[in-house]
C-alpha cells in the first residue's frame, strides 16, 4: 500500500530516507530475533537446573580456589569452593573442601535491600524480558545515527546526477555530472558525461552539416540564377546551357551527398545488404575508369560489405585524387593481417600534417582549394563514414615520392 498522510511525499520522493528506514528496520528485526532467543535459552536453562534440583539431582557449577588469610597475611584455610544452589534472593553459600579433607561450608546472609520483592535499584531492566528491548533500542539508535550521513552522502550523488539529466533534458547540450570515487554511482555518471558527449557532438555535427549544406546549395543556384537573367531574351548560348547543366550536376551531387551523410550517421537507417564484395574486382573497375594504375599481389581479396558504399569510398578517393594530383594516380590493395588495406596516391601538394584530420571533416577543404572545380567538401567526410560503418578507418599520410597518399581498411571475414 502507498504511502498516505503529510509524511507521504517525503518518504515517496526521497530515496535515501527510504533506505535509512530500511537499514534501521532490519536491525531493529534482526536485534529482536537475538534478543528473544537470548530470553528463551536463558529460561530454558533455569528450567533446566530446576528440574534438576527437584529430582535431587547435584547441580555443581565449576569450583574455584579459596584462601583465607589471618590479619598478618598467613593462610588459615585453603581448599575447592564451590557454590551450593539456592533460590534467587536466598544467602549465599560455599561448600569447600580444605586441603586436610575436611569440609567446610560458608554462608553470606543475603542483603537487606535485596530478596523476592526487592530487586537490585536501577538492574531491573538488565534482566530479561527488559534487557533485549534496551538492547533493541540502543543498536536501533546506533545504526540510526551512524547510517544517516553514509545514505545521504550517497544519495546526493545520486541527486546531482538527476540535476544534471534534467538541465540536458532541458536543452542544456554543455552540462556534464561530476565524478567522485569508482563505484557504480561513478560509473552511471562517466557514463552519462559520454553518452552527453557524444549526443551534444552528434547534435553540432548535425547543425554544422546543415549550415555549411545551406552555404554550399546557394553558390550554384546564384549562379544557375544569374546564367538565366542573362539569358533572358535571347537565345541560350551553348556556354551559358554548359555553365547551368555543370551547376545543375553540382546541385544534383550535393543533395546525394548530403543524403547519403545523412543515412550513414543515422545507425539505424538501412544503407544496404551487407555481403561479400571482391576489393580487388572493385578497385580494378574503378581504376579503369579514371585511367589509374593497379598494383595488387591477391587475385582477389574479399571484405563483407555494402558493395554501393564500397564502390562510393573508391570512387571519392580517386575523384579526390585526379583533381588534386599532377601525375599519374596508382592504387594499390593487398593483405595486412586480418585487414584489407586499399591505398590511393597521387603526386599533388600533399596534406600538411597538421590538416590531415580535419579534411575528413563535412565541408572543409584546404586553404586556397575553396574556388576549385567539382567537388563540395564531403567526399572525404563520406569515406570516414562509410569506413566506419564496415568496422574499418581511413588515414591520409605523405606518400614518399611526393603528393598524398590516402589509406582504407577493412577488416577481412572470419575463415
Amino acid at each position: 500500500m502507498p504511502f498516505s498522510g503529510p509524511f507521504s511525499s517525503p518518504f515517496s520522493r526521497r530515496l535515501y530516507l527510504r533506505l535509512w528506514l530500511a537499514v534501521v528496520a532490519a536491525v531493529m528485526v534482526l536485534t529482536l530475533a537475538v534478543g528473544l532467543a537470548w530470553h528463551i535459552a536463558a529460561e530454558h536453562w533455569a528450567a533446566e537446573r530446576l528440574a534438576a534440583e527437584q529430582s535431587g539431582a547435584p547441580v555443581q557449577p565449576p569450583g574455584r580456589m579459596l584462601r583465607l588469610l589471618d590479619a598478618q597475611g598467613r593462610p588459615v584455610l585453603a581448599g575447592l569452593a564451590t557454590r551450593v544452589p539456592a533460590p534467587p534472593g536466598e544467602k549465599l553459600a560455599l561448600r569447600i573442601e580444605g586441603a586436610d579433607g575436611r569440609t567446610y561450608r560458608l554462608e553470606l546472609a543475603p542483603r537487606q535491600d535485596r530478596g523476592p520483592g526487592h530487586p537490585p535499584p536501577g538492574a531491573f531492566w538488565l534482566r530479561p524480558p527488559f534487557g533485549f528491548v534496551w538492547m533493541l533500542g540502543i543498536v536501533a539508535l546506533a545504526v540510526a545515527l551512524g547510517m544517516f550521513p553514509i545514505l545521504r552522502r550517497l544519495l546526493q550523488r545520486l541527486e546531482v546526477l538527476q540535476r544534471s539529466m534534467k538541465r540536458f533534458g532541458d536543452g542544456d547540450l554543455a552540462v556534464r555530472a561530476p565524478v567522485h570515487g569508482r563505484d557504480e554511482v561513478a560509473d552511471l555518471s562517466r557514463q552519462f558525461n559520454a553518452a552527453a558527449a557524444r549526443i551534444e557532438a552528434l547534435v553540432q555535427s548535425h547543425k554544422s552539416l546543415l549550415a555549411n549544406a545551406s552555404h554550399e546549395l546557394r553558390s550554384p543556384l546564384a549562379r544557375i540564377r544569374m546564367g538565366l537573367e542573362l539569358m533572358s531574351g535571347e537565345q541560350p548560348a551553348p556556354a551559358f546551357r554548359a555553365e547551368i547543366l555543370r551547376n545543375i550536376a553540382e546541385l544534383d551531387q550535393l543533395v546525394d551527398e548530403i543524403l547519403l551523410a545523412s543515412r550513414l550517421d543515422a545507425r539505424e537507417a538501412d544503407v544496404g545488404t551487407f555481403e561479400r564484395v571482391d576489393l580487388v574486382g572493385l578497385a580494378a573497375e574503378e581504376c579503369a575508369r579514371v585511367h589509374a594504375e593497379l598494383h595488387t599481389d591477391a587475385a582477389a581479396l574479399e571484405v563483407q560489405g555494402v558493395a554501393k558504399l564500397l564502390r562510393r569510398a573508391l570512387r571519392n578517393l580517386l575523384e579526390n585524387a585526379r583533381r588534386y594530383s599532377q601525375g599519374e594516380i596508382t592504387v594499390s590493395v593487398q593483405r595486412q593481417g586480418n585487414m584489407a588495406e586499399l591505398r590511393v596516391r597521387d603526386h599533388g601538394p600533399g596534406v600538411p600534417e597538421d590538416l590531415r584530420e580535419r579534411i575528413f571533416e563535412p565541408f572543409y577543404r584546404l586553404p586556397g582549394a575553396s574556388e576549385r572545380a567539382g567537388g563540395v567538401g564531403l567526399g572525404l567526410a563520406l569515406v570516414r563514414s562509410i569506413a566506419r560503418r564496415h568496422h574499418g578507418s581511413v588515414h591520409c599520410e605523405a606518400n614518399p615520392d611526393g603528393g598524398a597518399c590516402f589509406v582504407l581498411r577493412l577488416p577481412l571475414p572470419a575463415q
